[in-house]
């Protein structure tokens, strides 16, 4: 793998964390040019770190203090190395490629809200939270690409942001239910006719699957308004956004009768997603 050399050290370490946490992201990376390959993963690799901070703790506090430790790598001035893989990939990720490090402290402090059971209070919060995560993971990938594109791929990659992030927690409905979590914003719940807690018990009968479809609807919006807009976006970006090619899928599965979020996980065969990711790569996307 190409790279800067500690990218390069520990590329198959970072390379098999990602195919383990995130296989979607994984296979996207492949269609980027091999001298970005290791940057991206490196990004990716860090992503899944600090999204299973929750999925490694039974308090939120020592889930706070790895946030910080994550913090501290960032931000710390000079070349020594950690002794962690991921963390040293992504710390000459981060200076081979001059990428923001406000972008990273703003997706740490976001991931907070991960480690405690407080609701998602609105709409808004959601969208913001998914802009913090998601949407800067994307603009970050970006930037390793083409930092000269980048910038201009702003807005889109908010929208692509929303509409992935929002995909995966629905993905992630029956898990989060069973620890007590509730990403689905309050207002969209009590315009449903139910409240945080009553969906988190599964109390919530049909105002929940109400609650469920106006999720999906509005991870829709966000797709559709990223894929109005991606005919435009130049090739060198197009690895980037290859994982939205299955956010569609995941989302007609989810509305197939008998599939509901609330109690199955929608899934896609790994041949599916080849074939989705390919076609992308090779076509992008075409006007609406």
């Amino acid at each position: 793998m190409a790279g800067t050399p500690d990218i390069v050290k520990n590329g198959d370490i970072v390379i098999d964390a990602v195919r383990a946490a995130d296989h979607d992201r994984y296979l996207s990376a492949l269609y980027a040019p091999a001298d970005k390959r290791g940057a991206l993963l490196a990004l990716y690799a860090f992503n899944a770190e600090i999204a299973g901070v929750r999925d490694r703790i039974h308090e939120p506090l020592p889930g706070e203090v790895r946030l910080q430790w994550w913090r501290d790598v960032i931000t710390a001035d000079g070349d020594a190395g950690t002794g962690h893989p991921t963390a040293d990939a992504l710390r000459a990720a981060i200076s081979a490629h001059h990428l923001p490090k406000t972008a990273f402290e703003n997706m740490l402090e976001a991931r907070i809200f991960d480690l405690y059971d407080d609701p998602m209070p609105s709409r808004t919060d959601l969208e913001g939270y998914c802009g913090e995560t998601a949407a800067a993971l994307i603009q970050l990938a970006a930037i390793v690409l083409d930092p000269v594109a980048a910038p201009g791929f702003a807005e889109l990659a908010g929208r692509a942001g929303c509409a992935q992030a929002i995909t995966g927690l629905l993905l992630l409905l029956p898990l989060h239910r069973r620890r007590g979590q509730c990403f689905v914003p309050a207002d969209i719940l009590a315009a449903a006719g139910t409240t945080p807690e009553e969906f988190v018990k599964g109390e919530g009968g049909a105002a929940a699957e109400r609650a469920v479809a106006a999720m999906i609807a509005l991870a829709r919006d966000h797709l559709n308004a990223f894929e109005k807009g991606a005919p435009a976006l130049p090739v060198s970006l197009r690895p980037v956004i290859l994982p939205l090619a299955l956010t569609r899928a995941y989302l007609d599965r989810m509305e197939k009768a008998g599939r509901s979020p609330l109690s199955a996980t929608a899934t896609l065969s790994i041949l599916r997603r080849h074939w989705l990711l390919l076609r992308h790569a090779m076509r992008g996307w075409r006007p609406l």
